[in-house]
């Protein structure tokens, strides 16, 4: 499991096609075929260490990259080594004696920094086991998805790093295994995997989120629940007013009840039409949870409803024809998010993972969001679509709702949050129209904070003002990580520079 050399030195392209590095050396770690997940782990430390070690030398900074899948430029470092961990990405069983006392083993995985979602999901299942949230799409690698504070999509979870039980890191000194006080793996587990135990509450909660600044994240430890199933319903519905207050206060059984079946839904999610959102159908999507039957009938990812990805077609004509943006969004939504099965048509089950799908890459993509306290809503929606509107917006506003997420630089910091998108074709007006909603909310005093891997225009100040103690304790834990400010200098870059997470 040698880390390798990827061809010469020149630009490489996120997924998305959103972003470029110039002048970057493509540096691979491969999964080997030890048949022990820990053996697998000591070889990838010594091997991840040696190359800091090089890199050092040689005077580069360096960037774990997984699948590239960030619309933002928060992976990339000109001039500098890429580190791509996607086929470093083997998954292991536990067994308990390598675990704790009053620790479940078999609720637990071992998954290699380089596993998609989709493969950690997919490895979990076969175990009659899963994930409980999620981002919209799984084709992230999960480390990565940690790595930026994914946010989840359940109204009672949080971020998709809540699974994350322990992290080995690797520093240009030390191979750090990162757990909470209590502790998960035995102390022989993890000599074996080649790393040092490091319990400590801030520097795990540091660790489940640690955008990139660290060290390398080589693996992590991920927990699950018991195999469930989701029943979708997809509607087109003209949202009132007062839906806003129901959602605000949590109400989502009265949400439910009004739009779809009067349920307690497990996800809810509005696509809205910035132009005139209560006189236009919203797209309304509701996932209701039940327990997992081997012999539910099988749908397709389509028949459940993944997909968002209908809106990135519309980039160019949204541009050449602002007079009938509200229209033709409209009519985007008609046709690309109505597929889904309604209240009245026969009942389409899957499991978590068979509703989730990866999109193909969005080149052209615009992708930003904010998060707020979710009694704020009503205020922020009607704020949002105005400033949005009279800007020249060209994408629709996606609302979804989840719980604090665990991290001490988790954007969903809020007890309750709805998370507020604007994902679709990118172009200079829409930036501007992004740029206007947020100083509109500075302006009227509303707290709020933005996605570390989207294109949403943070600097060090304002994430010293979102973050404030929290972002205090992060930078104390990458400093007893990586000691010797020699060390850390190989992990900046001009993007987390200018965050504040480097310097």
């Amino acid at each position: 499991m040698p880390i390798v050399q990827l061809g010469d030195p020149g630009r490489w392209t996120n997924y998305h096609g959103t972003g470029f590095c110039r002048d970057a050396a493509r540096f691979g770690l491969r999964s080997g075929d030890a048949q022990r997940g820990r053996d697998e782990l000591a070889i990838a430390a010594a091997a991840v260490q040696d190359w800091l070690g090089r890199a050092k030398a040689e005077g580069k900074r360096v960037r774990p990259l997984g699948a590239g899948w960030s619309p933002s430029n928060i992976n990339i470092c000109a001039d500098g080594w890429l580190l791509h961990t996607r086929r470093f990405n083997r998954c292991f069983r536990i067994a308990q004696d390598d675990v704790r006392p009053g620790i479940d083993a078999a609720r637990l995985m071992l998954v290699e920094a380089g596993a998609l979602v989709d493969e950690v999901s997919d490895k979990l299942e076969e175990q009659g086991r899963s994930l409980w949230t999620s981002g919209a799409g799984n084709g992230q690698t999960f480390a990565g998805a940690c790595a930026t504070g994914t946010h989840g999509s359940m109204v009672a979870r949080g971020g998709i790093q809540d699974h994350v039980r322990a992290v080995q890191i690797v520093t240009p000194q030390t191979a750090y295994w990162v757990e909470p006080e209590a502790g998960v793996m035995t102390d022989d587990f993890i000599t074996a995997a080649g790393a040092v135990p490091l319990r400590n509450e801030d520097i795990f909660a540091a660790a489940q989120l640690p955008v990139g600044s660290l060290g390398i994240v080589t693996a992590m430890v991920v927990d699950s629940v018991p195999k469930f199933l989701v029943r979708p319903i997809q509607n087109l519905r003209i949202i009132d007013r007062d839906a806003l207050d129901w959602l605000a206060a949590g109400d989502f059984r009265r949400f439910s009840a009004a739009y779809a079946l009067d349920r307690d839904p497990a996800f809810v999610q509005m696509i809205v039409n910035p132009y005139k959102p209560f006189r236009r159908p919203a797209m309304l999507r509701f996932l209701y949870r039940e327990e997992w039957r081997p012999d539910y009938p099988r749908a397709t990812p389509g028949e459940l409803g993944a997909g968002y990805d209908a809106l990135s077609l519309l980039g160019r004509f949204l541009d050449d024809y602002p007079f009938a943006r509200g229209a033709l969004l409209q009519f985007a939504m008609k046709r690309g998010y109505a597929s889904g099965p309604d209240v009245d048509d026969p009942p389409v089950y899957g499991s978590w993972g068979e509703g989730l799908d990866t999109h193909r890459p969005l080149a052209g993509l615009f992708n930003a969001s904010v998060t707020i306290d979710r009694a704020d809503l009503p205020h922020v929606f009607e704020l949002a679509c105005r400033a949005y509107v009279r800007h020249g917006g060209s994408t629709v506003m996606t609302v979804r709702f989840m719980e604090r997420a665990q991290g001490l630089l988790a954007p969903a910091r809020f007890p309750h949050n709805a998370v507020i998108d604007f994902d679709g074709p990118r172009s200079e007006r829409t930036a501007k129209a992004y740029q206007a909603v947020v100083d509109l909310l500075d302006a009227e005093g509303v707290a709020f904070t933005r996605h570390w891997a989207k294109s949403c225009r943070l600097d060090a100040a304002r994430v010293a003002a979102d973050y404030g103690e929290d972002l205090q304790r992060w930078l104390a834990a990458r400093n007893r990580l990586i000691p010797d400010p020699a060390d850390r200098a190989l992990f900046r870059s001009e993007v987390l520079d200018g965050l504040g997470l480097t310097c």
